[in-house]
């Protein structure tokens, strides 16, 4: 799906690790951009992940819609208790 690359900048206000803080800075210049980078993908990964589990869901509910409409359904055989 993506994010609005042009999209407003919002300040937050987040607690992290003092120390994760600090080896980070000394890796990155700009600890903003490095953070929003990577929530970034982590978004993009959550949504693939949640379009595959869905697309599972879809193939599961036309194999069983295929089936009973192939075998009938066993409630229908029982009927009611």
């Amino acid at each position: 799906m993506g994010y609005d690359h042009n999209a407003p900048k919002q300040r937050v206000n987040m607690t992290l690790n003092e120390d994760l803080v600090y080896r980070a800075r000394v890796l990155t210049s700009n600890l903003s951009e490095m953070v929003e980078g990577l929530l970034a993908t982590f978004l993009l990964e959550a949504e693939a992940r949640d379009g595959e589990r869905q697309r599972q869901i879809d193939a599961h509910v036309a194999a069983s819609d295929a089936f009973i409409a192939r075998h009938g359904s066993l409630a229908d055989e029982v009927g009611a208790l």
